[in-house]
């Protein structure tokens, strides 16, 4: 078994799109429309089921925003540098919401951005 991809919900397709596109560096992998059911759904990565997972962006038309729960942790990403990926993703206009720095009782260099719809995106210094 492996995971094949991560399911948000998001209250505007476009805007986490371009969010997950330019300021986290994926790209758009493939998109499908179900009008029956009226939802859409975008497929975002670093690259393409079957060598790496993806997230899927839902939208279910007509719905703008979820309450995410107390349950709801974060997604990481490795990054080569934290402190120059906030940074960059600053400078297009990203959310961050935790400088770069070492995670609490640890040594690991962490920092959180957080997308549109208010997901945490939790970046972990490490090689790429």
């Amino acid at each position: 078994m492996r995971i094949l991809h991560t399911m948000l919900r998001v209250g505007n397709l476009q805007r986490s799109i371009d969010f997950y596109t330019q300021v986290l560096g994926m790209q758009l992998l493939r998109t499908s429309e179900n009008p029956e059911y009226k939802y859409t759904l975008a497929f975002v990565g670093y690259g393409s089921n079957p060598d790496h997972a993806e997230l899927e962006l839902t939208y279910n038309w007509g719905v703008d925003h979820y309450e995410h729960g107390t349950a709801y942790g974060h997604i990481a990403l490795a990054v080569p540098d934290a402190a120059a990926a906030c940074e960059k993703i600053r400078s297009v206009g990203g959310n961050v919401t935790r400088e770069a720095g070492p995670v609490k009782g640890g040594s690991t260099v962490i920092a959180f951005v957080t997308d549109p719809d208010g997901y945490k995106v939790e970046l972990i210094e490490r090689g790429v």
